[in-house]
């Protein structure tokens, strides 16, 4: 069986490059070729047919180019994860709307509406229902973005309105601020439906936990609840692998966010959990059983 697994060409940060090795090593570990490729390396085009020149079972997809993604799945590769999934954990307000309707608890959360007008501002009627509904402080979020970056807390309403205004033309949200999670989050990671560990993320100065920006992590094993909620989250959005980011509200715990190429480098250091050989074993389960 031959695995192979897309990078993005313009990605190379250590922990990434690491991600990818430690996959791949996994699955050649299990008996299957691996091979990894850039995005921009297969020949792809289309016209009456999709033309796409990546040979392989099975395809470990670990970049967002929806594009690729997309013409893999009409060639009929199977795609660890899939487009549909990579795209909803993509844009964090899609994530929100698809998990909601399933009974997860979740932070309120308001989506902006998309500006296309170069130097418009944030309507005041938007920014009025925002504190008046959510209450100060309130989180401003990029709708993409990872590492924490694009993440900030409004703490009054002139905070809310620049950043309102800076983000505009950018498809952002605004969420309510779960106060008693502040600095802190528990980091979740689910294999095939399975949760694998969890890593309690923290940090002194911040209010984002994101070990990206700052935190740093330690083990802490996810109560039941923690696990069904974040079980759930990733079934509703039909992951095969990922991080789910849960906050710790007085209600219990609660999705911030979910993260469909979750790094564990970290995670596998601090928890000892082999995240990458979970992963693998689960693909070649998913393979094995579709060319029975």
């Amino acid at each position: 069986m031959r695995a192979v697994i897309i990078t993005n060409p313009y990605f190379d940060a250590p922990q990434y490059v690491r991600q990818y090795t430690r996959i791949a090593e996994e699955l050649r570990a299990a008996g299957c070729d691996a091979v990894v490729m850039r995005a921009d390396e297969p020949d792809v085009s289309v016209d009456e047919r999709t033309h796409v020149d990546v040979d392989a079972d099975f395809c470990v997809y670990l970049d967002k180019d929806k594009y690729l993604s997309l013409l893999l799945e009409k060639r009929g590769m199977r795609l660890f994860n899939s487009h549909a999934a990579i795209q909803a954990c993509d844009d964090k307000m899609s994530t929100h709307a698809l998990l909601s309707g399933h009974g997860i608890p979740m932070p309120l959360t308001i989506p902006a509406s998309l500006c296309y007008t170069p130097g418009a501002r944030a309507t005041d009627a938007q920014l009025e229902r925002v504190g008046r509904v959510l209450g100060f402080p309130v989180v401003v979020k990029s709708s993409y973005g990872s590492m924490g970056k694009g993440v900030y807390l409004a703490k009054d309403k002139a905070e809310l309105r620049a950043l309102a205004d800076e983000l505009a033309s950018v498809p952002h949200l605004f969420q309510r601020f779960v106060a008693e999670s502040a600095g802190r989050d528990l980091r979740v990671i689910v294999v095939g439906g399975k949760t694998v560990g969890g890593m309690l993320r923290s940090s002194e100065t911040d209010f984002r936990s994101n070990v990206g920006a700052g935190g740093h992590g330690t083990p802490m094993q996810p109560s039941e609840e923690a696990r069904d909620v974040a079980e759930r989250a990733a079934a509703a959005l039909g992951l095969d692998f990922c991080g789910v980011d849960l906050l710790f509200s007085h209600k219990g715990p609660m999705v911030c966010e979910v993260n469909s190429n979750a790094f564990f480098e970290e995670f596998e250091r601090v928890t000892r959990v082999n995240v990458a050989r979970a992963y693998a074993l689960h693909m070649l389960s998913v393979m094995r059983g579709k060319t029975r």
